[in-house]
């Protein structure tokens, strides 16, 4: 039997996540003044890449893998994988459509086939690797033994993947999240100065490494120091990755900064000691640590010299990754507040 809940979760997060990715600015609708089909017998775009090729089907195969994961197909496998690149087709259908309505978007045809394919291989990724979900498979089995169960435990593991996607956002402080400035187009409030910088980078590391911590003490089973590690050394690896991809020239280490460092291992020993406090006070200790470091980061002075040597890519599909990474970086610290009040209630019910 299948838990279809968590992949049904996953599909319905990676989908309005791509939505957004697509349809970003969702600014300046206008009408497109023709056929907002005519894109589907358009001639090969000369603006379209391999690599934009290759980032539309990567990005569409965790859709149709969570999209078959979703449903029982028992008794016709090959119907549920013609149902989930149905699916997956329509939705990228409707993606273009949408972006003719939009003057920074371009509809294509290209795009529409190669999300389909990148559905298709998905829902057949899934076929072969989807029984992870299933009650005896692996991913479930571990989440028995490790997560709390029902919405509670599904939405903890969500979240953190929501953290490693603000990860990838090589413009933010190592860690912060929760700036609304460039969504309201507000200057820095405070002027730069290194020392200044240097102490706010490390406060905003430490309570955000804090919170991260008793957020995933606040979803497990039983306390792990281990797997906090694995997912902050993840998030690590994953803002390496976005230096070394999206920055030129590439910087894996830019992120290395002694404010980032000091506040790695300032925030391991604030959750060293505070490992074993009462399940009310981590709670609030974790509210408080969000609070707090989503205050300095609206408030951080932008550091000129970082600035100064670091040069985006500015072409293919990075403009709608950085969006959608932008998006999540501004929303996370709100939905892990929202989680955590959900979770003491839980508890104090129980």
């Amino acid at each position: 039997m299948r838990d279809q809940r968590l992949p049904r979760y996953l599909a319905f997060s990676y989908a309005v996540l791509t939505a957004y990715a697509c349809l970003y600015p969702l600014s300046g609708w206008r009408d497109p003044g023709g056929s907002p089909l005519a894109f589907l017998v358009a001639p090969w775009p000369r603006y379209s890449t391999l690599a934009d090729i290759w980032l539309n089907v990567l990005g569409y195969m965790p859709l149709g893998f969570s999209v078959l994961a979703s449903m029982r197909y028992r008794r016709s496998p090959l119907l549920a994988v013609l149902l989930s690149w149905l699916l997956c087709t329509l939705f990228s259908g409707g993606m273009e459509y949408a972006q003719n309505y939009l003057p920074t978007r371009v509809a294509s045809n290209i795009d529409l086939a190669t999300n389909s394919l990148g559905g298709l291989l998905g829902a057949l990724a899934g076929l072969r690797w989807g029984r992870m979900f299933d009650h005896d498979g692996a991913l479930i089995r571990w989440r028995q033994r490790r997560i709390l169960p029902g919405h509670i435990g599904e939405a903890g593991m969500i979240l953190v993947g929501l953290w490693w996607l603000t990860q990838l956002e090589p413009t933010s402080t190592l860690f912060g999240t929760g700036d609304m400035r460039p969504l309201f187009e507000l200057p820095a409030a405070i002027a730069f100065s290194t020392r200044r910088f240097v102490l706010i980078e490390t406060l905003i590391v430490s309570m955000n490494l804090l919170a991260l911590g008793m957020l995933l003490q606040r979803c497990m089973r039983e306390r792990s120091i281990l797997l906090v590690l694995i997912v902050l050394l993840v998030g690590l690896g994953l803002r390496s990755l976005a230096d070394y991809v999206f920055v030129v020239p590439p910087q894996p280490w830019q992120w290395a900064t002694p404010g980032a460092v000091r506040g790695i291992a300032l925030g391991l020993l604030a959750l060293l000691l505070t490992w074993r406090l009462p399940g009310w006070l981590q709670h609030s200790t974790a509210c408080v640590a969000l609070l707090c470091s989503t205050v300095l980061v609206n408030i951080a002075p932008e550091n000129p010299f970082e600035l100064a040597s670091m040069r985006l890519i500015h072409e293919g599909h990075f403009l709608n990754f950085h969006g959608l990474t932008r998006l999540s970086d501004f929303l996370w610290p709100f939905l892990a507040l929202i989680y955590l009040s959900a979770n003491a209630s839980l508890v104090a019910r129980r």
